[in-house]
């Protein structure tokens, strides 16, 4: 049943944010995207959607270059040339795993700033920094619904459990608490349901749960049975940790087809579930 609901916020909740504080005074007034991923649906779907999204709303920043990479590859070096070449002033990375490694080594190696080409990552958390030299990461963006820096009494309390039970040298991060709070999730489900039993399960999220989480209340959506999530814009410290630079005021109501990358496609599982548009190619012209 944890697999209807989805443990991260929809692509187009982390990225379009992203992109509209790259786009503002505070984010630089970047002019010129480059879109860097692993070759993978997530990566190849979240910039579809961001390239649809960026054409409706007409915006300055535009896409000058979109390259993947095999998943653990980390020969970065010819892509970051790529990069440069394209005049990009700012880079949406999509890249997972140890690949990471070689695409912050082959920046710093091309002693690409920050300051200059800031590169937001979306499968960067406070975990993953554990495995990337903070020389060649620092002054670098990830964006997402949590960051372990979070200064409230909730998350400082999840914080201290967390390495009560696991060590004092681990740390918490987005998907973690996600996780977290799914878990919370199916739960209260389960309790409210009275049963164990999927098909019971299932019918109480389509009426909808809350649970207050580390990183702030989160709320399961009885229609898409995704959940509102905070998005939140961290940059990279030299001590692996995050500054908060930017976040919404309230959760986001997520939104799993958006109307602009996949007309005709919506979902309410309190009703006839998916309903279907025509088919979307995701690596045709936008």
């Amino acid at each position: 049943s944890l697999g209807l609901v989805g443990s991260e916020m929809c692509i187009r909740d982390r990225i379009m944010p992203t992109l509209d504080w790259l786009a503002s005074a505070a984010g630089g007034l970047r002019k010129k995207l480059f879109l860097i991923g692993s070759d993978l649906v997530f990566p190849r779907t979240a910039n579809f959607i961001a390239k649809k999204q960026l054409k409706a709303r007409a915006k300055e920043l535009h896409v000058v270059g979109e390259e993947y990479r095999p998943l653990g590859d980390r020969d970065f070096s010819g892509t970051v040339r790529t990069i440069l070449d394209s005049g990009a002033d700012c880079v949406l990375s999509t890249v997972n795993g140890d690949s990471n490694i070689g695409l912050f080594a082959a920046l710093a190696e091309a002693q690409v700033d920050p300051r200059k080409i800031p590169v937001v990552s979306t499968s960067i958390g406070e975990d993953e920094l554990r495995s990337l030299l903070p020389a060649q990461v620092t002054g670098h963006y990830a964006s997402g619904c949590y960051f372990q820096s979070l200064d409230t009494p909730a998350n400082r309390t999840w914080i201290d459990g967390f390495r009560k039970e696991f060590g004092y040298d681990r740390v918490t991060d987005d998907p973690m608490e996600p996780g977290w709070c799914l878990v919370h999730l199916w739960k209260k489900a389960v309790e409210k349901a009275g049963s164990f039993d999927t098909a019971a399960v299932r019918q109480v999220f389509r009426e909808g749960l809350e649970f207050a989480g580390p990183g702030g209340p989160v709320r399961l959506d009885p229609k898409t049975q995704h959940t509102s999530k905070f998005f939140r814009l961290g940059r990279i410290r030299g001590d692996r940790q995050f500054d908060i630079v930017q976040a919404s005021p309230e959760p986001i109501v997520a939104d799993p087809y958006p109307e602009v990358a996949f007309p005709g496609w919506s979902v309410d599982w309190t009703k006839d579930g998916v309903t279907r548009g025509a088919e979307v190619d995701i690596d045709g012209e936008v």
